[in-house]
Formats: structure tokens, C-alpha cells, sequence
């Protein structure tokens, strides 16, 4: 599955994040309002963003959003975990957007975009999102995805994270909100 590619759809380019992309993406990062039901919470300061920056740069998988109109930088997505076996599962995350494109469709078209890429390699997308982070669990729900049983714990500055799996199969996603 190509991890990297272009996508368009009526209002956005999805692109390959370059390096030239990392000033455009901390201005909007930089509000902690984009961070405040994040697990990772503190993604505003210079250097953790710029760790996770760094991470999705290495990762293979991030992308640009690129509003059309005006070609700015709107936000960041990435596929990862890329799985070719029983059918191909890959995962969908690492997703913010300038407040500014929140409720305006933007993350389901964006979206409905990379889940169409996706589901012409794999069966199944998943979703990793921090149990506490309501907007995005929100968001997932509305574009189909169902949460699983599986859940992940890590730790961030001494305490326990809990992320929760979603998923979307190819045949609930030709059935879905999104199709």
C-alpha cells in the first residue's frame, strides 16, 4: 500500500509532509486548544511538537493538508501500521486541524478520501484515539468506525494513557455514512 500519496478531493490536496511543511504545522499546533482531550496534552510546546514532527516524518506514512483554494498547510494526518497479511490492515491517526476547519467537514472529507485509498490495499483501517479525547472519538463515530474491544495502555510523564481501538472494515465502510 502506498502510504504517501496524493489524495484530492473537492476542497483539500493530501500530500507527502515535507520538512518545508514544519513551521505551517506549529503555528497550528502551537494552541493548546488543539491538544486539550489529547492523551500526549502538551503537543503545543516547540519540542514536543517537534519530536512528533520528527516521528511522522520518519514514520513513512505522514501528509500534509492542504486547503485548495488558498494552498495553505490545514492540518496533518498519517497512515501507519501497515499490515499486508489476512487481507491488509492498516491504521488511519496522528489527525489535527486548525481549529478554524473544526465543524466544517473537513476531517470526514479528508477522511472518506484516505479510507477510499486505503480500502483498494486493505480490509481493515484502525483508529487509535486516547480514551478521554471525546472530539475525536466523536468524529470517528460519525464516519463509521466502530470501537473494538482492544485497547492500548502507554505511559506520558508518569501516567497510564489508554488508548482505544475503532475500526473500519472495507464492507462497512461501501455501507456507511461515508459512501
Amino acid at each position: 500500500m502506498d502510504r504517501q500519496p496524493t489524495l484530492e478531493t473537492e476542497r483539500l490536496v493530501i500530500r507527502p509532509l515535507v520538512e518545508e511543511d514544519r513551521e505551517a504545522l506549529y503555528r497550528i499546533a502551537s494552541d493548546p486548544a488543539v491538544w486539550e482531550q489529547h492523551p500526549i496534552h502538551d503537543r503545543w510546546q516547540r519540542e514536543v511538537f517537534d519530536a512528533f514532527f520528527d516521528d511522522g516524518f520518519a514514520s513513512g506514512g505522514s501528509l500534509a493538508v492542504v486547503r485548495k483554494s488558498d494552498k495553505a498547510v490545514i492540518g496533518h494526518t498519517r497512515y501507519d501500521k501497515f499490515d499486508p497479511e489476512e487481507g491488509g490492515v492498516v491504521e488511519i491517526g496522528w489527525t489535527f486541524l486548525a481549529p478554524i476547519c473544526w465543524g466544517k467537514g473537513i476531517n470526514t472529507e479528508m477522511k472518506r478520501v484516505m479510507l477510499e485509498h486505503a480500502f483498494s490495499s486493505v480490509a481493515l483501517v484502525e483508529f487509535r484515539v486516547g480514551d478521554t479525547n471525546y472530539r475525536s472519538r466523536n468524529a470517528l463515530e460519525a464516519i463509521g468506525a466502530v470501537r473494538t474491544d482492544r485497547y492500548e495502555l502507554e505511559r506520558y510523564q508518569g501516567k497510564r494513557v489508554v488508548h482505544l481501538v475503532y475500526e473500519i472494515t472495507r464492507d462497512s465502510f461501501a455501507e456507511g455514512p461515508l459512501a
